[in-house]
């Protein structure tokens, strides 16, 4: 499996703010500590907080923020937002004969696919980040 850029650079920015104290983060703040370029760090967390993941907050003492708990914030739940949703797919074959073929690889990656889906949702952003119980 091989995250984007952009899932990258969100999977950075939840694991910096999960290490925060809740206050609301400025992007080039979370940019600055993880050497990101804040034009793309931004695109990255958009769907993020159309997730409801993040919360964006307006104004000066303003930025970003996790919505919920980091412990409550699963890999899968950021890599469907920040990608799409995690499903097999197996491009069918054509010809005489080859339906059961098609079945059987389609099955196959059906399979695959929740394996990664239960992988990633077995991981937190607490995790992830190496946050200690009780923070």
């Amino acid at each position: 499996m091989k995250l984007s850029h952009a899932t990258g650079y969100a999977l950075k920015a939840l694991a910096f703010l999960a290490n925060g104290d809740g206050r609301p983060v400025a992007s080039h703040h979370i940019a600055r500590a993880h050497g990101l370029p804040e034009k793309f760090l931004l695109k990255a967390l958009k769907p993020l907080v159309s997730a409801g993941i993040l919360r964006s907050v307006k104004g000066p003492n303003g930025g970003y923020r996790l919505a919920k708990p980091a412990g409550n914030i699963t890999l899968l739940e950021v890599v469907e937002a920040s990608e799409a949703p995690i499903r097999g797919y197996a491009t069918p074959a054509d010809g005489e004969g080859v339906a059961g073929v098609n079945r059987r690889l389609q099955a196959a990656c059906d399979n695959v696919a929740e394996v990664v889906r239960r992988g990633l949702g077995n991981v937190t952003v607490k995790e992830l980040a190496g946050r200690k119980k009780g923070r």
